[in-house]
């Protein structure tokens, strides 16, 4: 923390009377893709950051909190070379970000070795918290998500099943997380293929699905090839149950896939029809800020990982610093957040309870079972 307080004499001498200077700020930098082809997400990630931001320096604290926000485009190198940027500003306690965990990952080695603390609000992979003590996230992993979605499908009676998903480490670690878990089961993995993100035409690969006759498909992708996929696999008149991971669920889903997101199933820990207060509140913000639209889980992930990092901040104070905001955020416990409570565990994970979602209706419904 860093007390910037000067006379209106030394101001005037130093050529610059009249700026404004916070009189007690700490800083959070915020890396994220705001431009390419995964800038939606970043572009949300920052507007649930600033909702964030504007309730904490409204609440009258001791102190205000600038978070610097830079682009990485979801790139590994432009990543990386921002963690560095974060690093070398000796203001900055505390790190948001990535969106994907190849890009988390790639940065953390930088936080790592700077002793930089860092809370990604959706890396998802197993491997990003082993990195370092340092690395923290707020969504639970593909190795929760999978033997969870498998114990579900098996419960349905879908004992012989196929797996897709996009090709990244993400990717590579629903297939994994799910097929494992599914033999544990007893069951059957018919088939398991990857796709390129951003594919057109899946007619190829759901031709394939066809071929091997599963009870059921698993699925690892985001709305925007999740709705190209459904909408193709109505137009072919496949009609084998469709299950995902919560990277899937977004209200953009449904937008985009119409009628053939009908009956999809897929897991979420955040719900904007949850009656909570906090909830609303946050869906009622969002809206204000998004013609009415409302909010998927990713950017409810953001904004409960801004508020868990002011709330590490908070605890580090007065003259909080990198260490001290770690060790914060290692003892967060049961933070109430609008995707439930999160507390983060001895390894650095969030433990999180999973609610699962089915499509009804043109709307994103739980169910029990």
């Amino acid at each position: 923390m860093k007390f910037r307080l000067l006379t209106l004499t030394t101001l005037a001498a130093a050529g610059i009377a009249g700026s404004a200077f916070a009189a007690d700020t700490v800083k959070l930098g915020y890396q994220l893709p705001l431009t390419g082809d995964t800038a939606q997400y970043g572009q949300d990630f920052r507007k649930a950051a600033e909702i964030a931001l504007t309730e904490f320096n409204a609440a009258g604290k001791p102190f205000k909190v600038e978070i610097v926000f830079e682009d990485s485009r979801s790139d590994a190198k432009e990543g990386t070379n921002i963690a560095r940027k974060f690093v070398d500003d000796k203001e900055i306690v505390g790190v948001l970000g990535d969106f994907t965990s190849g890009v988390s990952m790639a940065a953390a080695q930088v936080y790592k070795e700077a002793g930089m603390p860092q809370l990604s609000q959706t890396a998802s992979h197993p491997d990003y918290t082993k990195v370092s003590k340092y690395q923290f996230r707020n969504i639970a992993t593909q190795a929760q998500e999978g033997p969870y979605n498998a114990k579900w499908m098996a419960a349905k009676g879908f004992k012989n099943v196929a797996v897709i998903a996009e090709q990244t480490d993400w990717g590579q670690s629903v297939v994994s997380g799910f097929s494992d878990a599914v033999k544990a089961n007893g069951g059957t993995v018919a088939f398991s293929e990857f796709f390129n993100r951003g594919l057109k035409d899946y007619r190829s690969l759901i031709s394939k699905l066809e071929r091997a006759k599963p009870d059921a498909i698993y699925t690892g992708f985001f709305y925007e090839d999740g709705a190209q996929f459904l909408k193709q696999l109505q137009q072919l008149g496949i009609k084998t149950p469709v299950y995902s991971t919560s990277a899937a669920y977004s209200p953009k889903l449904i937008e985009l896939a119409g009628g053939a997101a009908e009956g999809v199933h897929l897991t979420s820990n955040f719900l904007p029809t949850d009656p909570s207060p906090n909830v609303q509140h946050f869906v009622d913000e969002w809206k204000k800020r998004s013609d009415g639209a409302v909010p998927g889980q990713f950017p409810a992930q953001a904004y409960d990982a801004v508020r868990i990092m002011l709330a590490a901040v908070e605890k580090a104070s007065p003259n909080p610093t990198r260490e001290k905001v770690r060790d914060a955020l290692a003892q967060t416990k049961d933070f109430p957040g609008v995707t439930g409570k999160t507390s983060f565990s001895a390894d650095r994970e969030a433990e999180k309870e999973l609610v699962k979602v089915e499509v009804k209706g043109g709307a994103f419904v739980p169910v029990a079972d």
